[in-house]
């Protein structure tokens, strides 16, 4: 059976005074799911700090695929690791769609947290144009591909992806339990042509306008083992409410 995990993307959100409300809100919670709370970079030290001793993990939203240099605005994972993080969003669609981020450079992203000990959640999907042209299984297997190409299933299992529709991040749409399912089981049969038990165990996420109100119904089907939640994890008590749809 794979424990549900939910992870809270918080995305370019957040100041030290709001933070500190959230984690103080959090506090009383005792979600039953692994939970990752994924902050701007410049809070790291302070919400793995306030997290230390809680029910959550702390996570970061990107890392360079580049060892420490001359490498001028970004973040090396080895820093994300000193600071205390567990976990690193990879791919996530708003990098590549507003930054250019290859598959490839995504693949090399993942790699590159492996190696450091962190664990990538890889996120996945279509647009709607690609949607509607019935290409999301094609879309969302040449990224999955890309990634198979540089990272073994096995790690992926101690690791996360995310199935994130673009057309629904932000949007208020959310594809149906039903549209989600399908994906999620594709990724894992995709997974399991390369190692079928590894596959089994590697939680498969959703991402896409999940809220209190539909967590439940999605979460409920057989390869959805959770989800990366944007703006609903803003509010710590809305994100408590979605991480308890996980029981």
């Amino acid at each position: 059976m794979r424990r549900k995990l939910v992870a809270a993307n918080w995305k370019m959100n957040g100041s030290s005074a709001s933070n500190a409300q959230w984690v103080t809100a959090w506090r009383r919670v005792s979600p039953p799911c692994d939970v990752v709370v994924c902050a701007p970079f410049v809070y790291l030290a302070q919400v793995g700090e306030a997290l230390a001793a809680g029910s959550a993990q702390l996570g970061a939203q990107n890392l360079s695929e580049q060892t420490p240099g001359a490498f001028t605005g970004e973040v090396a994972g080895e820093m994300l690791a000193d600071l205390g993080c567990r976990w690193v969003i990879v791919g996530h669609s708003e990098r590549r769609a507003m930054y250019g981020e290859t598959n490839e450079l995504v693949a090399k992203k993942a790699a590159r947290a492996i190696a450091l000990g962190l664990k990538p959640i890889v996120c996945v999907g279509e647009t709607l144009a690609e949607r509607d042209g019935g290409r999301t299984l094609e879309v969302v297997s040449a990224q999955m591909a890309a990634v198979l190409a540089q990272c073994t299933v096995a790690q992926l299992a101690e690791a996360a992806i995310a199935y994130e529709p673009v057309w629904a991040i932000g949007t208020g749409r959310t594809a149906t339990p039903a549209q989600a399912q399908e994906v999620h089981a594709a990724v894992r049969a995709q997974l399991a042509q390369a190692d079928a038990p590894a596959a089994q165990r590697t939680r498969i996420l959703y991402g896409g306008s999940v809220k209190p109100a539909n967590a439940g119904e999605l979460f409920a089907q057989p390869d959805i083992d959770g989800g990366l939640i944007g703006g609903a994890s803003l509010v710590a008590a809305d994100f408590a409410a979605i991480c308890a749809a996980a029981k």
